[in-house]
């Protein structure tokens, strides 16, 4: 082992250690350069003060700009190296686990002061969009007086992440003045977080795949497979900084989205130098983006003649990151062909597919009296589907009578479609429904799981079937609910022009009622805007495709049995989760269905008075994921007809055992 220390006295204030690992088996070459600062005062000071360690390395971080002159970060640990293990283990999980910790306990911060509790009930929901009674608690906090005008506040939010976002809603505002402040402010910010999350990954690492062997790294392999971790968990800090909290998957293409933004917004102010910067970055990670090299060209041929267009290159900040980034891939590929272990490079800032049409600003188009030729504006977030999509199949069945395409309700696959039921089928299915649901029937027992102003009730097709059998029912009517799924299953199938089955994730026949005397000054919903098959998160325009959300459900439908109630109109939004794009009027026979994703966002109006009725359909594509409560309302629907072709059998020949 190479090693040469230059040391100073006691007085000293800098140490540079330089270790070079010499070949392992053959096959593995590793330079580690550090720089520390190391002073006896500080040792002193700090040596088991792991956060003061902490703040000080973070501070001659920044001083001495190693962010841009050195690979590693400052060692952390080398400093703390007379700390208690304890406390190096704070430092390692300092970044990690105070966001999760903090964000837990907002749920019990709900006090006897509204101001606060709103925020704490706010900052929890973020974390925990699943949760729907903070999601009730936050909109009743909203229906008293003393709160009604208040913004809600994260307290947990993060900084880079609330500067991205409003620098995209001043951008989709065409304010782009405040768009370039907030995006800049957004990288800024970026940076600085990239930079502490990376400094955090150099704590302690444990071997999990050696644990159960009791296995014991010689000195060169555990140094190897130390920094070989380090190294990993310093890549993903581009994943956690893109990801929101209570999200598992980050935002698509976060970083190279600032850059896009910029170049198109700083174009709309006139500094094209900068435009032209940011474009050139923004190509540092998509440099087959055609979109950009043409605005590159246009941004080029608008510079004044005294500038060269080669002069002006990719911003520095970004470059700096990209050189970073692809020298530490080299690294971990290396390692991993010597050291024998498999090792996949991420996509950190994947896309899907090109701009939209609408973001595209055709040839010889004038914006705002400044005429663009060819210039591709910045990309804008679109709800994404991983199928082909077409429309305009056969309804099969006499009668039904098609409304609207999804043209005319200014979205993505949908249809509306009336008739799919008769007025007599309507007062059976309502008859029969009265007699087999249950209060809180899947909503996990809760009355009133999405307002505390209805009742809602619910009835699966195998308990109708099975109240039939046992006579509790019309076995006629049970079997109805049955035959009018399988109906509606097969009109959606066809009018989607789906090239595989639709199957059954769930079939659910559900009453809600407006209760008497708690409807005056409502401004909720009857059922909150959502997505069917995805986490909607209005804020960042995303559909975040993870648990809890159903991810297998590929489309929806509502099949309505009556109108005789007021509100409770179904409504489209855009993923803002405010702009409503259609509204649909509940009656007999009518049936709105839909894909599942974050394309068709979609919420219910507050029920005022009477009670609504609907069958409520999801569908997948995925046989793993049928309904095991169809298969056995299939089981008991075949029994059912085999008993009816017995006893039609022994009414023909009654007397054939003679």
């Amino acid at each position: 082992m190479e090693v040469s220390i230059h040391k100073t006295n006691a007085n000293a204030t800098k140490v540079t250690e330089e270790l070079m690992l010499p070949d392992m088996f053959g096959i593995f070459r590793l330079q580690y350069s550090l720089k520390v600062i190391a002073v006896a005062e500080y040792f002193k000071k700090y040596r088991c003060d792991a956060r003061g360690a902490y703040e000080t390395l973070k501070e001659f971080y920044h001083q001495n700009h190693l962010f841009n002159k050195t690979l590693w970060p400052v060692r952390i640990d080398l400093l703390c190296a007379m700390c208690p293990p304890s406390e190096l283990r704070n430092v390692a999980i300092a970044r990690m686990g105070k966001m999760e910790r903090k964000r837990k306990e907002w749920k019990i911060k709900v006090l006897n002061q509204m101001e606060k509790a709103m925020e704490a009930a706010h900052t929890f929901f973020m974390a925990n969009p699943e949760h729907m009674e903070m999601q009730q608690n936050i909109e009743n906090y909203r229906t008293m007086a003393s709160v009604e005008a208040l913004q809600l506040v994260d307290r947990e939010a993060r900084s880079h992440l609330e500067s991205y976002s409003a620098g995209v809603k001043h951008y989709e505002a065409d304010d782009f003045e405040l768009a370039i402040k907030y995006f800049e402010q957004a990288l800024r910010e970026y940076f600085s977080e990239d930079m502490e999350c990376r400094v955090l990954c150099e704590g302690p690492q444990r071997f999990e795949e050696y644990e159960y062997l009791g296995y014991k790294a010689g000195l060169y392999e555990a140094i190897a497979d130390h920094y070989m971790q380090v190294l990993v968990c310093q890549h993903e800090c581009m994943r956690e900084l893109a990801t929101r909290p209570g999200r598992l998957s980050p935002i698509e293409n976060f970083l190279p989205l600032h850059y896009d933004y910029l170049q198109f917004a700083y174009y709309r102010v006139g500094e094209y130098v900068k435009a032209l910067e940011c474009a050139k970055a923004y190509l540092l990670l998509h440099p087959d983006d055609e979109d950009v090299l043409v605005n590159v060209d246009y941004y080029e041929s608008l510079l004044d003649d005294s500038l060269d267009p080669a002069s002006i290159e990719a911003r520095e900040d970004l470059a700096m990151f990209v050189k970073r980034h692809k020298l530490e891939s080299e690294l971990i590929k290396s390692a991993a062909e010597g050291l024998g272990f498999s090792y996949t490079e991420p996509n950190y800032w994947i896309r899907y597919g090109g701009r939209q049409d609408e973001n595209r600003v055709p040839s010889g188009v004038n914006v705002e009296g400044a005429e663009v030729h060819g210039l591709s504006m910045g990309k804008k977030s679109s709800p994404k589907i991983d199928r082909d999509l077409r429309e305009g199949g056969p309804l099969l069945y006499e009668n039904i009578t098609f409304v609207y395409n999804s043209e005319q309700l200014n979205g993505t696959q949908r249809v509306l479609l009336d008739n799919v039921l008769s007025e007599e089928q309507c007062r059976e299915l309502h008859s029969v429904a009265s007699g087999i649901m249950l209060v809180g029937d899947g909503y996990r027992g809760k009355t009133s799981p999405h307002t505390p102003n209805e009742k809602f009730e619910g009835a699966t097709v195998l308990k109708a079937l099975k109240f039939g059998y046992e006579g509790r029912v019309p076995l006629k009517s049970a079997r109805l609910f049955y035959d009018i799924s399988e109906k509606a299953r097969k009109i959606v199938e066809s009018y989607f022009m789906l090239n595989s089955t639709l199957y059954f994730s769930y079939t659910h026949m559900v009453c809600r009622t407006a209760l008497i005397g708690q409807q005056d000054r409502r401004n909720d919903l009857s059922h909150p805007i959502h997505a069917d098959n995805c986490l909607l998160d209005p804020e960042a325009n995303e559909c975040w495709k993870e648990p809890p959300a159903y991810t297998f459900r590929d489309y929806s439908a509502l099949l309505y049995m009556n109108d005789d109630f007021e509100g409770g109109e179904f409504i489209f939004t855009e993923m803002d989760a405010k702009t409503v794009t259609a509204s649909i009027k509940p009656k007999c026979g009518r049936m709105i269905s839909f894909s599942s994703g974050g394309e068709n966002p979609h919420g219910v109006k507050a029920v005022t008075k009477g009670q609504r009725c609907a069958v409520a359909l999801w569908f997948t594509l995925d046989p793993l994921y049928r309904e095991l409560e169809r298969i056995q309302a299939d089981e008991v629907i075949a029994i059912l007809d085999q008993e009816q072709q017995g006893k039609h059998e022994l009414n023909i020949n009654p007397k054939d055992e003679l």
